[in-house]
């Protein structure tokens, strides 16, 4: 077989790899070796800025196929057929980590998906979670900087954790499901997966209804115990990476089934809770599970800087016939994700072959860094034009609506919404098992502990009025382990 030329970006061949040119052997090196200027220029560029949250990632692509009609509720053309498929890109994460830390970290985990249809990429970005710990996108910047670092000292803080959530009730959801053993899964193949927030679909007849996407594991629900997720961070911080590329690699591909819950638009104004709120669930006897299709993971990346690393996804790319809702922490993302990725990959992020759309693309924007030109060559650059042929197709015209208010003001997101505990205490009495409530509570203890400082106190008292008023015996557990003593004003707290 014949080898091939050693070369420089440029295409232009050369030999000396190894050496770096000098006056003399030992002598100085001659600023004129353009070789070493390249290879340590491009080095020292190799890392694009880190993702704020969900650094720590793993990703694999797969194939999506339909497995039930859904065409009452939807007009997007991958589920206009039985049968239909197509590929797809999938990265799981943890959130709050570094892209060095341990992927079996006490965490929520990211599920995005890429499908790349007909209609464009469709960007299903959820967690692993039905809900979040927070309801409007203001409070995002915040909430996360108290899962990163203490500026001085620049290392994590349970204290920080816990005052947030202690002084923001309706993070109890999300927190006593990251206290569970559901916060340390067992690498990426045996968790549930969440579109979390509601959703909308708009069918044929421009009826438009709220859903929830849902993907339910086929390897089964398998999650490491707060010692075990420990250990494993030590003894394999990339365990979750592996763990996915092995089975793969071995054939064991893994899937999960897709489900949507649906609710009308006359059901949404009587519902009990806000339906756009994402720190709620949908009950599944109100809603049932609706199946849909199926996703395999069959295929790991080739480059995995390349595809996973460079991979960007936003709530924002949407298909026609699916759309967003008033969801405020949805809304927020519309912006937020598409903005991020602008910084982080560039703003011809979408040309990238795991970005890119495999069907068409057909637009005007141009230039910027790395723009790619061969497929606008020298195609007009505005809209309308005598030139190109690109012409809009009212068909896909936005689904209109009337909104329920014109007046404009900054309204308290927890007013005639302020119920935080009826579900998580249904979480803890119904959806638990013993075991579960045993791990639940051992776990909330270890990281209580943590707390420090002048306000120690304060914040625990905090938070155990927000544990008994979900549940009384939750929260005599967790007072009771951390030697609390259990006073009338915090029982009169949890009527």
């Amino acid at each position: 077989m014949d080898s091939k030329k050693l070369t420089l970006s440029n295409g232009t061949p050369y030999f000396e790899h190894q050496d770096s040119q000098t006056v003399g052997p030992r002598g100085p090196v001659l600023l004129q070796d353009f070789v070493l200027q390249e290879n340590l220029a491009h080095f020292v560029r190799e890392r694009i800025p880190e993702r704020i949250v969900h650094a720590k990632g793993s990703g694999a692509y797969g194939t999506f196929t339909v497995t039930h009609d859904i065409t009452q509720y939807t007009k997007a053309k991958i589920f206009s057929k039985v049968g239909n498929s197509c590929r797809m890109f999938a990265r799981f994460s943890t959130v709050g980590g570094e892209k060095g830390s341990a992927d079996t970290a006490r965490d929520p985990r990211g599920f995005a998906l890429k499908f790349y249809t007909e209609d464009g990429n469709w960007d299903l970005v959820g967690n692993n979670t039905p809900v979040f710990f927070i309801k409007d996108a203001k409070k995002f910047p915040d909430f996360i900087h108290t899962q990163k670092r203490v500026p001085k000292t620049n290392l994590k803080s349970a204290t920080m954790m816990w005052d947030f959530w202690s002084l923001n009730p309706e993070s109890l959801h999300q927190v006593l499901i990251l206290m569970s053993d559901r916060g340390t899964p067992y690498g990426y193949r045996h968790m549930h997966g969440f579109g979390s927030h509601t959703f909308s679909m708009i069918n044929d007849h421009n009826e438009r209804v709220w859903v929830k996407f849902h993907f339910k594991t086929k390897q089964g629900v398998k999650n490491f115990t707060d010692e075990e997720a420990v250990k494993m961070a030590g003894e394999n911080p990339d365990f979750a990476q592996e763990d996915l590329c092995n089975a793969i690699e071995n054939g064991n591909f893994p899937k999960w089934t897709m489900y949507i819950q649906v609710m009308t638009q006359e059901q949404a104004k009587d519902f009990r809770w806000n339906p756009f709120d994402v720190t709620k669930v949908w009950f599944y006897d109100d809603f049932p599970l609706i199946e849909v299709g199926e996703m395999e993971l069959n295929e790991v990346p080739v480059n995995y800087f390349a595809h996973v690393e460079q991979s960007t996804f936003s709530p924002s790319n949407l298909i026609n016939g699916i759309s967003f809702s008033p969801d405020k922490m949805l809304q927020g993302r519309l912006f937020s994700y598409p903005d991020a990725h602008r910084y982080r990959v560039g703003v011809n992020a979408h040309q990238l072959e795991v970005n890119r759309c495999p069907f068409a693309v057909n637009n005007y924007q141009r230039d910027g860094y790395m723009a790619d030109s061969s497929h606008y060559l020298d195609k007009p650059n505005y809209h309308p034009n005598s030139f190109d042929d690109i012409k809009p197709d009212p068909s896909y015209k936005n689904y209109e609506y009337e909104l329920d208010s014109a007046h404009v003001a900054n309204y308290n997101r927890n007013e005639n919404d302020s119920d935080h505990y009826t579900q998580p205490g249904l979480l803890y009495s119904k959806a638990m098992n013993a075991e579960d409530r045993d791990h639940l509570v051992k776990n909330i203890v270890g990281s209580m502990k943590g707390i420090d400082g002048p306000k120690k106190e304060e914040i625990i008292n905090r938070q155990l009025c927000h544990f008994f008023r979900a549940n009384i015996e939750l929260g005599m557990k967790v007072a009771s382990q951390l030697n609390v003593n259990i006073d009338a004003n915090m029982m009169n707290h949890s009527k």
